[in-house]
């Protein structure tokens, strides 16, 4: 059974940074992409970014193309969102989600995690 656990969730204030972390069990870890989807108060999800399972292809969404990184440890089956110069419109639930492929994907996962709340206040 394939399980997503995440961490690194808080509050923080305009232009801190913040990397959140998810664990994943289950499966070999390498053979699988990786990604992160948020949602926000009264919206949808929506795709963030998306890492390939040997780590050498990402995807953004592009609100986080130029704030966010996506990155993973295949000896520690973890992945990570590193955010920089966080706003308040990055407000969110943060879910890590995995495929059953090794291909970045921008829609769909597979599985999810449940969940880290991210609050950029002021």
């Amino acid at each position: 059974q394939v399980q997503l656990d995440e961490s690194g969730g808080g509050l923080v204030q305009p232009g801190d940074s913040l990397t959140l972390s998810c664990v994943a069990s289950g499966r070999t870890f390498v053979d699988y992409a990786m990604g992160w989807f948020r949602q926000a108060p009264g919206k949808e999800r929506e795709f963030v970014a998306s890492i390939s399972g040997g780590g050498g292809r990402t995807a953004y969404a592009n609100f986080a193309r130029d704030r966010f990184t996506i990155s993973r440890d295949n000896d520690k089956n973890t992945a990570f969102l590193q955010m920089n110069n966080l706003k308040p419109d990055d407000t969110a639930f943060y879910y890590c989600t995995s495929t059953n492929t090794p291909w970045v994907f921008r829609k769909d996962p597979a599985y999810w995690g449940q969940g880290t709340q991210v609050t950029v206040g002021s």
